[in-house]
């Protein structure tokens, strides 16, 4: 572990393995700025606008991943995380703790966690209410992703309709109120629905579902971004049932998952947890096909 510059931020934390490395805010967040093989491209996107930048009162992007509390409401949501940290070295990573939202009470906290060989990360994120009331919300973890890249959501396995098991909806789909369904970044499958990173197209674009397995994953450059989450059965979930949501425009990807509404009482919290892969050599998929014969064999490997 190193103290660092990182685009123009300074006391930057940066830990890393024999494969891969990541860099954590102390300035502003809880961030996490980078995460990518060592000596490679981030696989997070980075915003040139934003580099260097801290305090104030507007919220920022920054890029990277984030967490938030849904259900998304402004300005609850959107509090400026641009304060100086809190932080505690875990020797195989870090905590970082948020001062106290002024205007919510909620009190960020993400502990990062890295493994002495191979690429996960564990990404622990918690949500404390420090108000003297109980608030109910959800966890909501955000990576932002380089453009060009494709996003892979599965499906519960298909049955054939005179399968007793198929008579009841086994997941959902949550629109926005400009989702497209035309939208040619969208490519439904019958197992999988992929979401196209096009730099082109400019207007913004944002699905959002149930997805059982507890897994998602973002292919670009010959790359595969693999985040793992628990999946509570019977739980609420936000925005219509979502535990992953997907958004993009023409500069970046969305990569999210969502823990369960829960009531959190005054100085209790809530907890969600993503572990993250990363992969070299898998072909971005267009198809069912393809993500079965490319991306399937690598979130085997990730089972534990």
């Amino acid at each position: 572990m190193e103290m660092v510059s990182f685009n123009g931020w300074q006391e930057c934390i940066r830990f890393q393995n024999e494969l891969v490395d990541v860099v954590i805010s102390t300035q502003f967040g809880p961030r996490i700025l980078r995460y990518g093989f060592y000596d490679e491209e981030n696989e997070f996107a980075e915003l040139e606008e934003e580099r260097g930048k801290t305090g104030g009162d507007k919220w920022r992007m920054y890029g990277g991943h984030r967490l938030w509390h849904a259900p998304e409401a402004d300005p609850r949501t959107y509090y400026p995380d641009n304060e100086p940290l809190e932080w505690r070295d875990m020797g195989d990573g870090v905590r970082l703790i948020q001062p106290v939202e002024r205007t919510t009470g909620i009190q960020k906290e993400m502990e990062i966690r890295l493994s002495p060989v191979g690429t996960h990360v564990r990404v622990i994120h918690r949500l404390y209410n420090r108000s003297v009331w109980e608030v109910r919300l959800a966890p909501w973890a955000l990576s932002v992703m380089l453009p060009g890249g494709t996003a892979i959501l599965p499906l519960p396995p298909r049955l054939a309709h005179t399968d007793p098991a198929a008579l009841l909806p086994v997941n959902s789909l949550a629109l926005w109120p400009y989702t497209d369904l035309s939208d040619s970044r969208l490519i439904w499958g019958r197992q999988y629905i992929l979401v196209r990173q096009d730099p082109l197209i400019k207007i913004a674009q944002k699905i959002g579902a149930f997805i059982p397995g507890g897994w998602c994953a973002y292919a670009r450059r010959g790359h595969l971004f693999i985040k793992r989450f628990a999946v509570e059965s019977g739980a609420l979930y936000p925005d219509l049932g979502c535990n992953v949501e997907v958004f993009t425009n023409e500069r970046f990807l969305e990569l999210e998952t969502l823990g369960p509404l829960q009531t959190i009482p005054p100085q209790g919290f809530i907890e969600h947890v993503e572990d993250w892969y990363l992969f070299r050599d898998v072909p971005t998929p267009h198809n069912d096909a393809q993500v079965e014969r490319h991306v399937l064999t690598r979130i085997v490997e990730t089972v534990v």
